[in-house]
């Protein structure tokens, strides 16, 4: 099997890695996305001196908010990370 240059995940998976990483246990969550923007004026041709305007976005943080109702890009923490002790937790367990 050849070695993974990268994993990626959706909107939803990559909340429910980050609500177990910061061991939520309830709630509506989702991935929040901090930009950075800004503008410079860019090199368009090889010599250089041919230049534009531009607009530049850079990802500052990337974490989980809370919401308060369901939509396609929350997870429930309470399913995706129950408490220790809770049924669906050792339903998890059981499914290992």
């Amino acid at each position: 099997m050849p070695e993974a240059n990268n994993y990626t995940f959706d909107h939803t998976e990559l909340a429910e890695v980050l609500i177990k990483k910061c061991d939520v246990h309830e709630g509506l969550w989702g991935v929040y996305i901090e930009f950075n923007l800004t503008a410079a004026n860019m090199s368009t041709s090889p010599d250089g001196k041919t230049m534009m305007p531009a607009a530049l976005a850079f990802v500052r943080k990337i974490g989980i908010q809370k919401f308060e109702t369901p939509n396609n890009l929350t997870v429930d923490a309470a399913q995706v990370n129950p408490r220790a002790g809770h049924p669906a937790a050792q339903l998890g367990r059981k499914g290992k």
